[in-house]
């Protein structure tokens, strides 16, 4: 089983359904998107916590009813989000204690440090030869490939 996790962009859930069968993944919606979200309504703080409260247990229908019936526009918007991603909004507390994830930071932080590792000076690449020179790279800078010269 393969745990997804993503922030709600298509895009990936596009990308994640075409790579891995539907029984074999878990789809997750990032929590700390999800609260981002919540934090950017203009309603009192009182409510934003009730909201991510209901949210943390996954209760995700209860809260897009409940957001979808405020007269605001924005917490209306969140709450279609919400109505959309339900099946990946779990209970995050339980997620946590599985060792699941509940944020994508670390795998974006992993993207990142490859990208960097891969920009050498004056290096260009052909689209063909990117993976291979991903893997000598990394291997290379985690000290597992070093290079002899013979005379």
């Amino acid at each position: 089983m393969v745990n997804c996790l993503g922030d709600g962009q298509n895009g990936i859930w596009n990308l994640i359904s075409g790579m891995i069968e539907e029984h074999k993944r878990r789809e997750r919606l990032d929590w700390y998107h999800l609260v981002e979200n919540v934090e950017k309504l203009k309603v009192s703080k009182k409510k934003k916590e009730q909201w991510k409260e209901k949210l943390w247990r996954g209760q995700a229908d209860e809260i897009a009813q409940e957001l979808l019936a405020q007269k605001n526009k924005e917490v209306q918007k969140l709450g279609k989000y919400v109505k959309k991603h339900r099946q990946r909004i779990v209970e995050s507390d339980l997620s946590q204690q599985l060792g699941i994830e509940i944020g994508s930071g670390s795998v974006e932080s992993k993207i990142k440090q490859i990208g960097n590792r891969v920009k050498i000076a004056g290096a260009q690449w052909k689209r063909e030869n990117v993976a291979q020179i991903l893997r000598l790279r990394c291997a290379y800078l985690n000290g597992m490939f070093t290079l002899s010269i013979c005379a």
